[in-house]
């Protein structure tokens, strides 16, 4: 039930947040804007989700992630409305970035840590089949809203995805529940160990921040997302510069979106088996090959196989990491770690679409910044070899033991 409210809930609100791509176009005729201008939509929304993270996780941890999850899908429709009213590129930043910032902000680090404490022995699977509704929204909302957009405008589609999210957005987030132990349950589901279910192991959020491993795994994050925001922002007007239709421009998000829910499947089983930090460093390496592709890409074909897989190493890196974390630091709080290792990311997606779409205005090409998150992605891959072996719990003063010895 906590995987499908899960995966449910991140297929809502990735979905209207990566289905920014076939708005792009329309912000640009609507209000005369620059790229830059256009990118900053976008830049706002993804730091605000991955920064309030910190916030809203330790809050989960707390309270749980119910109350937090339904906040956010209201306050995402309610931005989704008040945006189809805008008249200016302002009033988008006050309502759009603001609304989908802040909603997908209290839903997704705790959608994300609710399915973390039911799981132990397949982690990975679970956080892995979670996790790829991010693809799941990200491969059918962004064509939708061009079929929306050709059928109503961008204001019409706005209004519908507000009401989609109040509809089965709400269904999803009142069924999110982060504690076993509140229904009599140890993690894998199990009822036949004796005695109360045990607290969560683990780090306190205070005690994790104290580690060497979070600030590399940090670190790691905000250089990687830099780069990784990037084809969520300009794949579209990448293929449009190039004489592609808006249609197939959404094609590629919907490919980005196939290409993440294999990723989240296949990788996140195979992170179990082979270990989580060695696929984190792989996905890293991978998208920065991949980036190098997405330079060289003119035609329709090897822009397609671009965005698959793209898709596959973005929900590769997207299903290891919150599982690699509770590898390290335990479940104890989770959600708030997951968290604060977000705020990483939201850096990440401030810096990228941003500066992307400036180096666009004045060049009038992707090159410069393309190769820039090529060098930040290869960073990014060195930084994570230097984080502790997989299936390595990490001790409060820094130091790591093995991990049955140091469960607790």
């Amino acid at each position: 039930m906590v995987v499908g409210a899960a995966f449910t809930a991140l297929t809502v609100i990735f979905g209207v947040a990566y289905s920014f791509a076939s708005f792009f176009a329309s912000f640009e005729q609507e209000f005369a804007a620059l790229r830059a201008d256009v990118s900053l939509v976008f830049s706002i929304a993804g730091f605000l989700w991955f920064a309030l993270g910190a916030v809203t996780g330790a809050f989960a941890d707390r309270i749980g992630p119910r109350p937090m999850a339904v906040t956010g899908m209201l306050l995402l429709a309610c931005g989704l409305f008040a945006a189809s009213q805008a008249t200016s590129l302002l009033q988008v930043y006050a309502t759009y970035s603001l609304g989908v910032g802040l909603g997908v902000g209290f839903v997704y680090v705790p959608a994300i840590g609710a399915v973390q404490p039911w799981f132990r022995k397949r982690l990975g699977l679970a956080a892995g089949l979670a996790s790829a509704g991010i693809g799941m929204g990200t491969l059918i909302t962004p064509y939708a809203s061009v079929a929306l957009i050709n059928a109503f405008g961008w204001r019409g589609a706005f209004a519908a995805l507000g009401g989609l999210v109040l509809v089965v957005g709400l269904a999803a987030a009142v069924l999110l529940d982060n504690d076993p132990a509140r229904r009599g349950l140890h993690p894998d589901g199990a009822t036949d160990e004796p005695g109360k279910p045990p607290p969560k192991a683990g780090l306190t959020l205070r005690e994790t921040l104290r580690t060497r491993a979070f600030w590399i795994f940090y670190a790691s994050l905000a250089l990687c997302t830099i780069g990784q925001a990037m084809p969520f922002a300009h794949l579209v007007p990448y293929a449009l510069d190039r004489g592609h239709s808006q249609s197939f421009g959404a094609i590629l998000i919907g490919l980005v979106g196939v290409g993440s829910v294999l990723g989240r499947f296949v990788l996140g089983g195979f992170g179990d088996r082979l270990g989580r930090r060695e696929m984190l460093t792989g996905v890293y390496a991978a998208m920065a090959l991949l980036f190098i592709v997405w330079a060289m890409s003119e035609s329709a074909w090897l822009l397609a196989t671009f965005a698959l897989l793209y898709g596959v190493s973005y929900g590769g890196f997207v299903g290891t990491s919150p599982p690699l974390a509770t590898d390290y630091f335990g479940p104890k709080a989770i959600s708030g770690v997951v968290g604060a290792l977000y705020t990483g990311a939201g850096i990440g997606y401030l810096i990228g679409p941003l500066a992307a779409g400036a180096a666009y205005d004045l060049q009038k090409s992707y090159t410069l910044p393309i190769a820039i998150a090529v060098a930040l992605l290869a960073a990014a891959a060195v930084l994570s070899c230097l984080l502790p072996p997989s299936g390595t719990r990490v001790q409060a003063t820094g130091r790591a033991a093995d991990h049955p010895a140091a469960a607790t």
